[in-house]
């Protein structure tokens, strides 16, 4: 805590906001928690044209960045950088890091399977593509598909298996969960980094999904663990957003570099490379749109490459 204070104001950008949350990323969720939690001031601004980017969400200040995709993501940075750790006094604590691995491992996959295999696709549109123009959309979407099924071992052959066995771990984090948190107010009388990935992964599953959606009813079959969801959201999420103020970044910084938000209408240099950089960036896609539409025409009766026919009528419709 000592080490926030003597820095700059912390910024998080994440994925912008949905489903009545301040952020409807699965990623940024709980970053936002946590650093509420923490109770250190911070400005929530908005990455919309890197929806695919792994760094989102990232939090800065001053020079100092902390990128998802690094040292075990933006919580862990904070914690190993001695930023922000509000775990220094619960590692040693018993099923403290088991049942952070398990909501990190279990509990994610499960709800990625739910966001891009298990539903018709409309929440991770929303999440993340309805800013995009809607072929790059597309292509963005189908791409995502076939990185979650690699990424989850899911093939034509093991598809009903594999699911099965999601959902049973998902069955058995919550039984735990929901155990371990019986009625107190964190899971270990104090709030911390597994308080803030639950709650940012109860948050999404219980207002993102569909109410068909198994694994919201899932872990609609805990009662406390909904209650003590709602009753933080209430409290960190609700009561304070509009404490936070928020704005939009255009793209993404490279280490020891902070974007600089729109106060003026002249554009500066940065804003008009930028700009070059984005009509390059759609003419890119634009091209990736007809290369890969042209081979996935070429190769339908290819087995290797699966795309549901759930896909294919995919609405994006706003």
């Amino acid at each position: 805590m000592e080490a926030a204070s003597e820095r700059e104001e912390l910024t998080l950008v994440a994925r912008k906001p949905g489903f009545g949350l301040p952020t409807a990323c699965p990623s940024c969720l709980p970053v936002y928690i946590y650093l509420k939690f923490a109770g250190v001031p911070f400005r929530l601004d908005f990455n919309l044209a890197n929806p695919d980017s792994d760094q989102i969400p990232y939090v800065e200040s001053g020079t100092y960045v902390a990128y998802n995709n690094e040292k075990g993501g933006v919580i862990e940075s904070l914690k190993d950088d001695d930023v922000l750790d509000l775990d220094s006094e619960l590692r040693s604590a018993p099923d403290f890091m088991s049942m952070r691995a398990m909501i990190g491992s279990w509990l994610e996959d499960a709800l990625s399977y739910e966001l891009w295999l298990g539903s018709d696709g409309s929440p991770a549109h929303k999440i993340y593509y309805t800013d995009l123009p809607w072929p790059l959309g597309k292509v963005l979407y189908l791409k995502q598909i076939q990185t979650v099924k690699q990424r989850l071992g899911i093939t034509k052959e093991n598809t009903e298996r594999r699911e099965a066995e999601i959902y049973r771990k998902a069955t058995i984090a919550y039984g735990a969960l929901s155990t371990r948190l019986g009625e107190e107010d964190f899971f270990f009388n104090r709030p911390s980094s597994l308080d803030a990935a639950f709650i940012g992964h109860a948050l999404i599953v219980l207002q993102a999904l569909p109410e068909t959606s198994t694994l919201r009813n899932k872990l609609l079959q805990h009662d406390n663990l909904v209650q003590y969801a709602e009753k933080h959201k209430a409290q960190f999420v609700e009561a304070s957003s509009s404490s936070s103020s928020a704005s939009q970044f255009p793209s993404i910084p490279k280490r020891g570099s902070k974007p600089k938000s729109e106060t003026k209408k002249e554009r500066t240099p940065q804003e008009k490379t930028f700009r070059k950089r984005a009509k390059y960036f759609l003419i890119a896609q634009f091209v990736a749109v007809l290369l890969f539409l042209s081979i996935m025409g070429g190769a339908s009766d290819d087995a290797e490459v699966e795309i549901d026919d759930d896909d294919e009528g995919f609405s994006y419709d706003e």
